[in-house]
């Protein structure tokens, strides 16, 4: 699980067909994105650019309700700003939470995450604690999720949200993904483990529904790393998807990948890395739907 990763806690608050999911990482820890799908809905990506000022994240939200949904990350930069946490300024701290949401409104109906949601999802990450598992697939942020939608939207099935984790020596590297792809998800030998269930000879994007389709990914390792190595780790997550979803970062799609390094682990090949972060990040897309 992500949570293998040492320091790491995650978090959900889960409603009626929409969620929230909170990562809090350790103080001092660096971030970066990558935003390769057409119809992103996100908060803070561009802070998170190489070359942008400000480098250390304390916590990414993920979370359902399109753009209402970014509400959320307002309830956790709140509560952490009372617990003293953020970037230092004159003006008392300010915390960096960076945010993604999917589209699930025809799932949740009138349901949208908020402030006070994203609140509860960062206090349940507080209440399991540091290393402890969390429940994957239908929960969160992948609540409302669904896939396949490539050969139209009354052929989707169930997505969700998982995760995976892998080690290289003293390194290791965790992946949360949250997957409502337009896409189906595909394993590592090419089947379709999940996805649109229309006839085979069904032509692909019949009428797709604009904006409506999103993976949304977290990776983060015990390695240190900087701001620019984190962009080429948040690629990879990017590569990841591509392995195990088809299509994937169609225009449609707001795909996000985000990579966050605490620091612990120096001497880092990133290379290496990266590879670590392709396969995980595969393997945390395919466990959404296992």
């Amino acid at each position: 699980m992500l949570t293998d990763v040492p320091g790491i806690r995650v978090g959900h608050w889960t409603g009626d067909g929409t969620g929230v999911t909170v990562i809090v990482v350790p103080a001092g820890s660096v971030g970066s994105c990558e935003v390769r799908g057409g119809a992103p809905a996100t908060k803070e990506t561009a802070l998170l650019e190489p070359g942008r000022t400000v480098e250390r994240v304390d916590t990414i939200v993920l979370t359902g309700g399109s753009a209402f949904g970014l509400a959320a990350a307002d309830g956790v930069a709140r509560a952490l700003a009372e617990f003293g946490r953020g970037f230092p300024t004159r003006g008392g701290p300010v915390p960096i939470v960076p945010a993604a949401a999917i589209y699930d409104l025809v799932e949740a109906s009138t349901a949208r995450p908020g402030p006070e949601e994203g609140r509860m999802a960062l206090a349940d990450a507080a209440r399991r604690g540091l290393g402890n598992p969390f429940p994957i697939g239908r929960v969160g942020a992948g609540t409302g999720a669904t896939i396949g939608k490539w050969r139209g939207g009354e052929h989707a099935v169930p997505g969700g949200l998982g995760t995976a984790s892998g080690r290289d020596g003293d390194i290791v590297l965790g992946a949360i993904a949250v997957v409502n792809a337009v896409g189906d998800v595909i394993a590592a030998d090419g089947t379709v483990l999940a996805g649109s269930t229309a006839p085979p000879d069904a032509p692909s994007f019949p009428a797709p529904a604009p904006f409506e389709h999103t993976t949304l990914v977290a990776i983060v390792t015990n390695a240190k790393c900087t701001k620019g190595e984190c962009r080429l780790l948040s690629e990879s997550a990017h590569h990841g998807m591509v392995r195990s979803i088809h299509p994937s970062h169609t225009r449609h799609d707001g795909d996000v990948a985000f990579a966050v390094a605490t620091g612990e682990v120096e001497d880092v090949q990133i290379d290496r890395l990266r590879v670590l972060a392709t396969e995980v990040t595969a393997e945390a897309v395919r466990s959404a739907v296992a």
